[in-house]
């Protein structure tokens, strides 16, 4: 079978810059197991050939309608499916979706019927949002980084801009990459819509959003926007290992 990469370079070089990040992400240690998720907007590769592809899945629902998409393609991680395998075998352990006109559910068109994420719906929630605001985002990442799901384990840590502060005082690097901060979201279930709005919440005013007990999610231009996120995971790793040895860091 034809993948849909084939004879389009902008669209397998995105691909590719998802493996990357796959790759990354598991080897920091961030994707256990098939833990966390990525979805990029690839509606500016799409051609005619595309747009006429039948789909290879029945619609699925979103939960929620998102006017925004209408029209839109994008290419998501496969629910149940591992980020060190997502790095090496992308088509096989993703698939290309098409909203479809009622900008209520999606359908699968490419390569292979691979279902998306779990936590799909928070994903388009916030590209839906991301082009309302004509933001040049195309990507959105939910990963486990350790020292920041360790930290809201601590109460005090969950209270509004107590962590954001804190981890601007480790490095200046976290002030500069992570200007707007860290935003928390209490714990809810998920891949529900109730996390999918809190989450476009706090992105009002951050730039990454915590999911209590869980995990983190941003939005970023595929591979280039690491830096925020590893910013606020090395101030994170200050605090804790400072606190490990019975020290109280000094912020700067």
């Amino acid at each position: 079978m034809k993948s849909i990469l084939e004879g389009r370079p902008g669209l397998a070089r995105e691909i590719n810059k998802v493996a990357e990040v796959a790759g990354y992400l598991w080897q920091k240690g961030w994707a256990e197991r098939n833990g966390g998720n990525i979805t990029i907007n690839v509606t500016e590769f799409v051609d005619d050939e595309i747009r006429q592809m039948p789909a290879i899945s029945e619609p699925k629902q979103i939960g929620a309608v998102l006017p925004h998409l209408k029209g839109c393609y994008f290419f998501c991680k496969g629910t149940q499916k591992r980020m060190r395998d997502l790095a090496r075998w992308p088509m096989e352990n993703g698939s290309v979706i098409r909203i479809c006109d009622d900008c209520a559910s999606y359908v699968i068109i490419a390569d292979q019927p691979v279902m998306p994420t779990s936590e799909v719906a928070s994903h388009l929630t916030v590209h839906n949002t991301l082009i309302a605001e004509g933001a040049q985002k195309k990507a959105t990442v939910h990963t486990h980084p350790i020292e920041l799901v360790a930290m809201s384990h601590t109460p005090k840590f969950l209270e509004k801009d107590v962590l954001t502060y804190l981890l601007w005082s480790m490095i200046p690097e976290t002030k500069a990459f992570c200007p707007r901060g860290l935003g928390i979201v209490p714990y809810k279930m998920p891949s529900s819509v109730e996390l999918a709005d809190a989450t476009l919440k706090e992105l009002d005013d951050y730039d990454v959003v915590m999911w209590e007990k869980h995990g983190v999610q941003y939005g970023m231009r595929a591979r280039d926007d690491k830096g925020c996120l590893q910013a606020d995971i090395q101030g994170g790793r200050f605090i804790l290992q400072a606190g490990g040895k019975g020290n109280a860091p000094e912020d700067i």
